[in-house]
C-alpha cells in the first residue's frame, strides 16, 4: 500500500475520532447551543457513524456507548491500515 495514502487515511480516521470525542464532550453541556454551526457540523459528520451502532447497542442506563464502540472500530481500522502500509 502506498504510504502517503495510508497516512492520509489514518489522519482522516484520527480526525473522525477527535470529532466523536468533541461531540461526546459537548453532550455534557446542556446549555450549549445545539443549533450552532460547529455543533451541527459535528452532528452531520459523526451521526452516520454512530446511528447504526446506536440501533444495535442498547443504552447502558443514561449512557450511550455507541460513540465508544465507533472509536474502537476506528482505532482497529487505523491498526489495519498501518499494518498494510508496513508491508
Amino acid at each position: 500500500m502506498n504510504e502517503q495514502i495510508a497516512f492520509l487515511f489514518t489522519t482522516f480516521l484520527y480526525l473522525l475520532i477527535v470529532a466523536i470525542l468533541v461531540r461526546s464532550l459537548f453532550s455534557w453541556f446542556p446549555n450549549l447551543d445545539r443549533n450552532g454551526p460547529f455543533v451541527r457540523f459535528l452532528d452531520l459528520v459523526t451521526e452516520p457513524l454512530i446511528q447504526p451502532v446506536r440501533r444495535v447497542v442498547p443504552n447502558a442506563g443514561m449512557f450511550d456507548l455507541s460513540p465508544m464502540i465507533v472509536i474502537i472500530v476506528l482505532l482497529v481500522m487505523i491498526q489495519v491500515v498501518d499494518q498494510a502500509a508496513a508491508q
